[in-house]
């Protein structure tokens, strides 16, 4: 099993991005992948997810600005960011998980178990 990011730059505030998240030994559509990002000297927090049944969360502060995309063929998770903030700035890491979990416990890492490496993101203010 392997999750590989890439996308990560430095940007602009305002400026836009897509990272990408190629997963190989299980199939995305059969399980749930989400995105987490760390800042320097934050904990790692949840991004987004989507669920093998289509569903989607995001955190509050990326809704709006932040879609999550599946290409079942290319087997690949997409992250697509609009409108980055310095805040936005951080490592990006892809993970994913064939467990249930119940809607407010998507942003926990407890229920992912196969993990990237991450790619970095910096937004320039």
């Amino acid at each position: 099993v392997q999750l590989v990011e890439s996308g990560g730059d430095l940007v602009q505030s305002g400026g836009s991005l897509r990272l990408s998240c190629a997963v190989s030994g299980f199939r995305v559509d059969l399980s749930a992948i989400a995105w987490f990002r760390q800042a320097p000297g934050k904990e790692r927090e949840g991004v987004a997810c989507i669920e093998s049944n289509g569903g989607m969360y995001f955190a509050d502060s990326v809704r709006g600005r932040f879609t999550i995309t599946r290409d079942s063929a290319k087997n690949t998770i997409y992250l697509q960011m609009h409108d980055l903030k310095p805040d936005d700035t951080g490592v990006y890491t892809c993970t994913a998980t064939l467990l249930r979990f119940r809607e407010d416990e998507w942003s926990s890492q407890n229920q992912y178990y196969y993990w990237g490496q991450g790619t970095q993101v910096t937004v320039s203010s």
